[in-house]
């Protein structure tokens, strides 16, 4: 979603995103790692479409880059993990109650899920092909579920943490929905299929 504020375009982004507009630069944009912030450079006078299509692809760039690769390692996994825990719901303790975060091939029919009494976590290999903030929403919503096991309203407000949030459960549903038919369908929720079947591994 985009926001307007004082004739600037503002995306709704990642909370470790700084945005930095120049009058000094007039075509190029550029992303890098500064610390434990993304700084995106861009001119003043971007337009605001170019704006909204171009800054989530450089994010994305730098975020592969520093995973290896077009797609995220288990390290890259467990280290995304540790920053939303940190900047996201470090009230929360969390990385204590966090053994493991790993990619699973056997998660076809949810996206992600949470064994709480071990601490592990496991996200679908399907994810592996979609932007960046999909993957860490998915990543956070199951951090949360070691605070909050099932999908109370208190876990809802916590995950509302994201900055992202309703973009990228949009997202998902889009391709649920996409690959949806009528005799197997997709959860509503990230890992309804956990509650569906009574448990939260794979």
């Amino acid at each position: 979603m985009l926001v307007v504020t004082k004739g600037t375009p503002e995306m709704d982004l990642p909370e470790d995103v700084v945005i930095r507009r120049s009058a000094k630069r007039r075509r190029t944009l550029q992303a890098r790692r500064d610390g434990d912030k993304i700084v995106v450079l861009v001119p003043a006078t971007l337009p605001v479409r170019e704006y909204e299509r171009l800054v989530p692809k450089l994010i994305e760039r730098v975020r592969a880059r520093e995973a290896g690769g077009r797609r995220r390692s288990d390290a890259a996994l467990e280290l995304a993990a540790v920053r939303l825990a940190k900047q996201l719901a470090g009230d929360l303790n969390l990385l204590p109650r966090l053994t493991s975060v790993t990619w699973s091939t056997r998660q076809n029919r949810r996206w992600g899920s949470c064994t709480t009494t071990t601490g592990e976590i496991r996200l679908s290999s399907r994810l592996q092909s979609m932007p960046s903030w999909v993957i860490d929403y998915v990543l956070f919503h199951e951090l949360v579920h070691l605070e909050e096991a099932n999908h109370s309203p208190r876990f809802h407000d916590l995950v509302r943490r994201y900055p992202a949030h309703d973009r990228a459960v949009g997202f998902l549903h889009g391709v649920a929905h996409a690959l949806a038919n009528p005799d197997e369908r997709w959860p509503a929720d990230v890992d309804e299929a956990d509650e569906l079947s009574g448990g939260v591994g794979d």
